[in-house]
């Protein structure tokens, strides 16, 4: 058999190779030979069976076997002449080529290996930066907005008209046309002016009722409303206001503190003020690292950490994209793109450079989760899918499982992996 290796680069190779045809004849008939001691064949005992009715029998599929048998040995005898082990691979060997021929098959096969990324000095490539300040007013109006949602609603002490952040309690009818329309009416519904509850400009036009008022509301559905009936449709309200309520102000003093500390040693104001303070420092340095910071970091690795690409990843890349275009494309582009060979290559070369950033970026944060000691394991993927579906209100079971079911699971973990690394870099880069 002859063989010829091409290391095209670093993550890519090629292996070309003539069988000649009694290799495979001498494949069958080591295969038939193994094939004689266990094949059942009616008339003959097991393990008695001749090699010419095991080749008669099983035919074809001795010749298959036997090539894949050969395409191994290719395999094998090229790796060892490319100096590559089989585990470091990237993905199935791809046959390029297998052109049979009476005496012989010529093979091409492509295969691509783990790129090999320096990661020498990436750290000098992370800037220093500072932590986000919390001052004591951004304290205070947090904790303005904790005691605010912890406020009851209570009936006016003194009659005014309905303001924004009041409690209305109205009943109201809702007509398209003179018609009444399901779901568009109810009695003593309680509604918060000015948190967007309703469709724009109804609650608007609620604020500066008196209680006892009746009053006509017109307003239009937004054109993406849920409702196709409803959706662009110009609507009247008839408004009642039974009663306004508004909510009771809750004082931010040390009974406050000991009520949102509870189960905590020390329940003091100062405490809660420096948890709150914690919290906003959290949140302000999570802003900036997931707004700015991550995305700017793996922007600067991508670019300055070059390597060769295994090229079957790249493609793979450009075929998601492909896919994801197609899928908001006419039945009429499609075609066109099926009767158009070069419009096609010319349409995936469009996703080629964006294909390649991805793939580096998805290389530099596997190496440098290795050298970061990061890892995210199957369990910690299940808590965080199992978190973000209770804060949904669905059932944490079944929202793993539908990820599972759809393959996404591959993909939540690497994003995890992604947001651990840089999160961990960026940590130790944070001056005082």
């Amino acid at each position: 058999m002859k063989i010829k290796t091409n290391k095209i680069n670093s993550a890519n190779a090629q292996i070309e190779a003539e069988i000649p045809k009694s290799m495979i004849d001498e494949n069958v008939e080591k295969i038939a030979k193994k094939l004689t001691k266990t094949a059942s064949v009616q008339g003959f005992r097991k393990g008695k069976v001749p090699a010419n009715v095991i080749k008669k029998q099983y035919g074809e599929r001795l010749i298959q076997d036997a090539e894949s048998e050969a395409l191994r040995e290719v395999l094998n005898r090229g790796l060892d002449e490319l100096k590559i082990a089989m585990n470091a691979l990237i993905g199935e060997p791809n046959i390029t080529k297998f052109n049979k021929d009476t005496d012989k098959i010529e093979v091409s096969v492509t295969i691509a290996t783990r790129p090999e990324i320096n990661l020498e000095n990436y750290k000098e490539m992370v800037p220093e930066f500072q932590k986000p300040v919390i001052s004591d007013e951004d304290v205070e109006k947090r904790l303005e907005k904790i005691a605010d949602a912890q406020g009851k609603f209570v009936d006016l002490k003194e009659q005014r008209a309905a303001q924004n952040g009041d409690s209305a309690i109205i009943d109201f009818e809702g007509s398209i046309d003179g018609e009444l329309f399901e779901g568009g009416a109810a009695k003593e519904f309680a509604l918060v002016l000015g948190s967007g509850q309703f469709i724009p400009g109804f609650e608007e036009q609620v604020v500066g009722m008196n209680i006892g008022e009746e009053k006509v509301v017109k307003v239009k559905f937004p054109e993406s409303y849920g409702s196709e009936k409803l959706a662009g449709k110009d609507a009247e309200f008839k408004v009642k206001l039974h009663n306004i309520q508004e909510k009771a102000k809750v004082e931010i003093d040390d009974a406050f503190a000991t009520k949102m500390l509870a189960g905590q040693d020390d329940k003091s104001l100062e405490n809660l003020k420096s948890q709150v303070k914690k919290q906003l420092e959290y949140e302000a340095l999570s802003k900036l690292y997931n707004d700015e910071l991550k995305p700017t970091l793996l922007e600067t690795f991508v670019a300055k950490m070059q390597f060769d690409l295994p090229e079957f990843v790249v493609e793979q890349e450009i075929d998601v994209a492909l896919n994801r275009k197609a899928s908001m494309m006419s039945e009429e582009e499609i075609q066109e793109l099926r009767e158009n060979a070069d419009k096609l290559q010319e349409l995936r070369e469009t996703f080629r450079d964006d294909a390649q950033r991805s793939v580096r970026a998805t290389f530099i944060i596997d190496a440098l989760a290795t050298a970061e000691k990061v890892r995210v394991d199957e369990n910690e993927v299940m808590q965080t899918i199992y978190y973000e579906a209770m804060q949904m209100g669905q059932d944490p079971r079944v929202a793993y499982d539908n990820y599972k079911n759809a393959g996404y699971l591959p993909a939540i973990q690497m994003s995890m992996v992604e947001d651990k690394v840089l999160t961990q870099i960026l940590n130790s880069k944070i001056e005082a």
